[in-house]
């Protein structure tokens, strides 16, 4: 099947973009890496009048941490800059874990980590670590930049709550309580498929003692799930066995689950359980010996 018919624009500033998103009312899509949209406009599940192509904002093409320490991710990072970048591998566990694991090689060179998150996929990997660690997506339009924090920036399954005419310019992932440590496990059939289910796991340690805890669930539910008491239960702790199994066992039971040809409700819940233990066991251990 090919695409309906549709304008094409690349615009090579901001606020070229928006004005272009702003012409086309609602009928506009933008396309950044494409890895997803793309196969919905040849399936027409997707039909806009106007595609309006990003790639020709350079400015738009980078990651960095500012110096109050948080991580900013342009609208044109690809996820193959930050699994290939050695600053995310020092500073930023989670992303660093997550980033090999989404997709396959071919389609980690052209998407990007904004576009992943605002195409919000029930089953995909980069909301679940901003979710746990506080992420926030800046977005542009007519009237100026607004924060919005992912939580809320998720309004169901491939549903998020930008206005026609903006564009999500940039993620922010705060800087950490004390060091950060975390990861991200995905169970999935085969190598660069969708998960079946996945744990994202973000906790800043000062002192001996948790002082931020996020937990994130992927694949189990219509979107992204926090984990909210789960990361609750760890602060203030020292991650001991006890508090390990109770936090695994909150994440599970918030999971929602739903059997079908990837397993049954009960065996993904189960995997929540395990990889939310097995993760917060691998932080206590390695923190254990650097300290």
């Amino acid at each position: 099947m090919y695409p309906s018919r549709f304008r094409y624009e690349a615009p090579s500033s901001v606020a070229e973009a928006i004005a272009l998103l702003e012409e086309g009312k609602g009928e506009a899509k933008i396309l950044a890496g494409g890895q997803s949209l793309v196969p919905m406009l040849k399936l027409r599940f997707a039909s806009p009048e106007l595609l309006v192509d990003i790639n020709n904002i350079a400015a738009l093409d980078y990651h960095h941490f500012s110096s109050d320490g948080a991580l900013h991710i342009g609208a044109l990072c690809r996820h193959e800059h930050l699994e290939k970048s050695s600053d995310i591998s020092s500073r930023q566990p989670t992303i660093a874990a997550a980033a090999p694991l989404v997709a396959d090689p071919i389609v980690r060179t052209r998407g990007t980590f904004v576009g992943s998150v605002c195409h919000a996929d029930p089953q995909g990997d980069w909301a679940a670590c901003m979710v746990a660690l506080d992420g926030r997506i800046v977005a542009q339009g007519p009237s100026g930049k607004r924060e919005i924090p992912v939580r809320s920036f998720v309004s169901g399954p491939f549903q998020n709550v930008l206005a026609y005419n903006e564009l999500a310019v940039e993620a922010v992932i705060p800087a950490p309580k004390g060091t950060a440590l975390g990861g991200y496990m995905k169970l999935e059939r085969r190598v660069g498929d969708f998960a079946t289910a996945a744990v994202a796991v973000a906790v800043d340690v000062d002192g001996g003692r948790v002082t931020r805890a996020g937990i994130a669930l992927t694949g189990v539910g219509g979107t992204t799930i926090d984990a909210a008491d789960a990361a609750a239960a760890l602060v203030g702790s020292s991650l001991d066995a006890e508090t390990i199994a109770r936090a695994a066992e909150l994440a599970a039971g918030v999971a929602q689950p739903r059997s079908d040809h990837r397993g049954s409700a009960s065996y993904k819940r189960h995997i929540i359980n395990t990889f939310t233990s097995r993760l917060l066991s691998g932080i206590a251990e390695s923190h254990e010996k650097a300290a």
